[in-house]
């Protein structure tokens, strides 16, 4: 199961996150249709965008507590000084993407980023 792990600006577009999603799933050379999940955090999870970005890749858009987040910190590549204040771990996309992908996941991708959201992969090492 791959899951995209979103963080971005209140003010973003549905389709910056749906092109920045695309362009992760290319870099990584994963079909579309692999991808299951777009996550972010409980803070994020209502604004349109995020729903309708979720809707337009026909995948399930899965909240991520802040403790959940949080639990994730250790397993994070990247490292984001404004993230760690704002959200307690370096990168919200690759902890969200962690973290709904589940326990014994793994980073396919590290964050890339668009000018108003950023974009992590993770596959579920349970399944294939």
């Amino acid at each position: 199961m791959i899951v995209a792990g979103v963080g971005f600006r209140r003010s973003v577009e549905a389709g910056e996150i749906v092109a920045l999603v695309e362009q992760a799933l290319e870099r990584a050379a994963i079909a579309r249709d692999a991808l299951k999940s777009l996550a972010t955090i409980e803070a994020l999870t209502a604004l349109p965008a995020f729903r309708e970005a979720a809707r337009r890749l026909d995948v399930v858009a899965t909240t991520v507590a802040q403790a959940t987040l949080v639990e994730t910190a250790p397993h994070v590549r990247t490292q984001s000084a404004r993230s760690i204040a704002a959200h307690g771990v370096g990168s919200v996309a690759e902890a969200a993407a962690l973290a709904a992908a589940g326990s014994h996941s793994k980073l396919i991708l590290e964050r890339i980023a668009s000018a108003s959201a950023t974009c992590a992969l993770a596959r579920s090492e349970t399944s294939s």
